[in-house]
C-alpha cells in the first residue's frame, strides 16, 4: 500500500488521485461524502491536500473491502472527529464478522450431517406441518412461506385447503437453506444451488459454497487488518492519536 509522498508539501487533486488510485472526481466526492477531511484552499481558490488526504482515501479504498462501503464512509467520518466513537465503531465491525465466521462454522458442521442424513423409505407420520416445521428451525411460517415462493422449498399442497406438507426431504431442504441463509447467503445464489443439492452426487457442492464464504470472510477481516495500519498512521498525523502515543 502507497503512502503520500510528501506530508508537508501541499498537494493538488491529482496528485492525491494518483497517489491513492482514484480518479480526480472520485477524490472529489470522497471530499463531499465526507470520508476526505475539508481540504485548505490556496489564495486562488485551489484544494490544497495533504498526505493525511492520501490516508484517508486509502483507509477508504481497503475499509470498503472490510466493511462495505456505507460503514466505510461511517467510520470515516468518525475517523475525522471523534478518534474514541472510531474504534468503538471499528470493534463493532469485527464483532458483526465474528459472528459471520462462528455462524458459517455452525452451518458447516450442521449441512455436513444435514446433507448426508438417510431418508429412505419415509411414512407419513414424518411429514410435517408448516407451523411444526417452523417451530422447529425457530422461524416464522411467513419465511417457510418465502422459500416456497422462490422455490426453495416446495411442500406438497392439500387439493381442498392448500395445506403445505413437509416431507422428510422437504424439511432436510428447509434444514439446509435455513442453515445457508444463517451463513449468510441471499435467496437468489441459493436458488440455484438448493436443487443440485437434492442430487447426492452434488452434496460436496454444498461444502464448497460454504469454503467460498470463509474464503471472502477472511478477505474483509484481512482488510480492515490492512486499513488499521491506515488510520492509525492517519491519526498520529493529526495528532488525534486516542492512545495519546
Amino acid at each position: 500500500m502507497r503512502g503520500a509522498r510528501s506530508r508537508k508539501s501541499p498537494l493538488r487533486t491529482v496528485d492525491v488521485a494518483r497517489q491513492a488510485g482514484y480518479s480526480v472526481q472520485q477524490i472529489r466526492d470522497l471530499e463531499h461524502d465526507g470520508v476526505l477531511p475539508p481540504a485548505e484552499r490556496t489564495p486562488a481558490g485551489y484544494r490544497a491536500y495533504s498526505g493525511r488526504h492520501v490516508d484517508a482515501a486509502l483507509a477508504y479504498r481497503v475499509l470498503a473491502v472490510g466493511a462495505g462501503t456505507a460503514d466505510a464512509k461511517r467510520l470515516m467520518r468518525t475517523a475525522h472527529c471523534d478518534p474514541i466513537g472510531l474504534l468503538a465503531a471499528l470493534d463493532d465491525v469485527h464483532a458483526r464478522l465474528h459472528v459471520e465466521r462462528r455462524e458459517l462454522a455452525l452451518a458447516r458442521a450442521a449441512a455436513g450431517a444435514i446433507a448426508t442424513e438417510p431418508i429412505d423409505d419415509p411414512r407419513p407420520s414424518d411429514s410435517m406441518t408448516i407451523s411444526e416445521l417452523a417451530a422447529a428451525l425457530g422461524i416464522r411460517p411467513s419465511t417457510l412461506r418465502h422459500w416456497d415462493a422462490e422455490g426453495l422449498v416446495t411442500p406438497r399442497r392439500s387439493a381442498a385447503r392448500s395445506t403445505r406438507t413437509y416431507s422428510p426431504a422437504d424439511v432436510r431442504d428447509a434444514r439446509l437453506v435455513h442453515q445457508l441463509r444463517r451463513a449468510g447467503y441471499r435467496i437468489e445464489p441459493l436458488r440455484a444451488l438448493v436443487p443440485q443439492l437434492r442430487d447426492p452426487g452434488r452434496r460436496d457442492d454444498l461444502l464448497d459454497v460454504l469454503s467460498s464464504r470463509a474464503t471472502d470472510i477472511d478477505r474483509r477481516s484481512r482488510a480492515l487488518v490492512r486499513a488499521a495500519a491506515v488510520l492509525d498512521r492517519m491519526l498520529d498525523a493529526s495528532g488525534q492519536d486516542p492512545a495519546g502515543g
